[in-house]
């Protein structure tokens, strides 16, 4: 059984999934997530989406040892869509066009389009268009780092840390 989880929780590459009966769209970035490789003919990934150490399900095997099957059920993330690390998306999920799910969030059912939704179960907290507003105010006042801090020397990360604070900033 733990080979088992071992090899189910292994990242695959979208060229995998694809093979594996997925439709996944363009510009899709898996930053070390999970997504259901035994179930992935039953997941729809749309264009421009983002998951982030994440788990995205088409199956729910609680059901195995009481009545001998599992269940399976098609699981679609629309396009431009972002899901923070740690996230769970259940099996049957259906998240829309321009949403957000925040980190640790765990998905079971419909997001609608342009969402912020996070916690365990998700909610919706915000729209896109109240998010993107409230951080471009932010930014007005905020430090803005014209690099990317994975590109930024050790001598630039921490004249960075300094400057930061405890403040919010944004980077590039």
């Amino acid at each position: 059984m733990i080979g088992f989880i071992i090899e189910f929780l292994k990242g695959q590459t979208v060229g995998q999934l694809r093979r594996r009966g997925a439709i996944i769209g363009e510009n899709v970035h898996l930053m070390s997530s999970s997504i259901d490789k035994y179930t992935a003919f039953l997941i729809e990934i749309g264009n421009n989406v983002t998951i982030t150490n994440a788990i995205v399900l088409a199956h729910d095997a609680s059901t195995k040892p009481f009545i001998g099957y599992t269940k399976i059920q098609k699981t679609t993330i629309g396009n431009n869509v972002f899901i923070g690390m740690g996230a769970i998306v259940q099996a049957g999920s259906h998240i829309g066009n321009n949403v957000i799910v925040g980190a640790g969030a765990n998905v079971n059912g419909i997001i609608p389009d342009n969402s912020v939704v996070l916690g365990n179960p998700a909610k919706i907290v915000c729209s896109i268009d109240e998010y993107v507003n409230k951080n471009k105010e932010r930014m007005e006042k905020s430090l803005v780092v014209e690099k990317m801090c994975s590109d930024m020397k050790k001598k630039e990360l921490i004249n960075l840390r300094e400057k930061l604070g405890d403040s919010l900033g944004y980077e590039v």
